[in-house]
């Protein structure tokens, strides 16, 4: 029996009529996964089941994780996800929650997350009253590679708007300390969020915007793996990054 799973539907408060509901198949087929523990859903159903109840799919399924692991070079790769638009919304919350030291989000605009997850302001100040760093690194809103990009995505939306939101955000949280911003534009065909030892990457396509683009779920497992180099990807966007108190408060951005 698939015990974990049987766990998460009794914690979530949830029947199987209602996750078969959330998943789209029948209660039967929800039956079948809690009977047999080596059956795995289809990969949609399983990001489904995943965000319905709350839970991350290595702790429902952990064989079809691990089944997809491989052990050269990337084996810091937990989870490919054609789409990030793909990967459940509980899956980035998890991250957030059990991070304890730092908390980097340099996407260009990161407005997504204030958009998706609940109450992020009030997770973020949590986490930083207890003594996590927590980074931004946006792109210039008034930067020529900026206005480049918005060209190229075409899209009502722009770039320099979902930028202002996350800016307007950060503003509210600065009270509160431990929480910083920088400018730059080296990552704008590139976003890197770090959650400790956790990371995730989402290479942004031409003419796609970040929900559209791949994403991969790294864990570091290694000195100068994956995760280390585009740890150190950051870092150096970082070091040359300008301040977000500063530039506005100078009127430049």
């Amino acid at each position: 029996m698939n015990h974990a799973l049987r766990r998460a539907l009794a914690n979530a408060k949830m029947t199987e009529t209602q996750l078969a509901e959330a998943c789209g198949v029948d209660v039967k087929t929800i039956s079948r996964w809690i009977a047999n523990p080596t059956r795995i859903p289809h990969a949609r159903h399983r990001w489904a089941a995943c965000e319905a109840l709350g839970e991350e799919e290595t702790a429902l399924w952990p064989t079809a994780v691990s089944s997809a692991l491989k052990t050269g070079p990337d084996r810091e790769i937990v989870q490919v996800f054609p789409y990030r638009s793909a990967a459940p919304s509980s899956l980035w919350r998890s991250l957030i929650t059990k991070a304890q030291k730092e908390l980097t989000f340099a996407g260009y605009t990161n407005y997504f997350l204030w958009l998706e997850q609940a109450n992020l302001a009030g997770a973020l100040r949590r986490k930083a009253q207890a003594g996590c760093r927590i980074r931004f690194l946006i792109g210039d809103p008034d930067s020529p590679v900026t206005m480049a990009r918005e060209a190229e995505e075409g899209v009502p939306l722009t770039l320099s708007t979902r930028i202002a939101v996350t800016i307007s955000e950060l503003e509210r949280l600065r009270p509160v300390g431990n929480i910083e911003g920088r400018f730059e534009t080296g990552h704008v065909n590139l976003s890197v969020f770090r959650f400790d030892d956790e990371m995730i990457v989402t290479p942004i396509l031409a003419r796609r915007v970040g929900h559209d683009s791949p994403m991969l779920h790294l864990r570091r497992n290694q000195p100068d793996g994956m995760f280390d180099r585009f740890a150190d990807h950051v870092e150096e966007l970082w070091g040359r990054g300008r301040d977000i108190w500063e530039a506005t408060e100078h009127g430049q951005a």
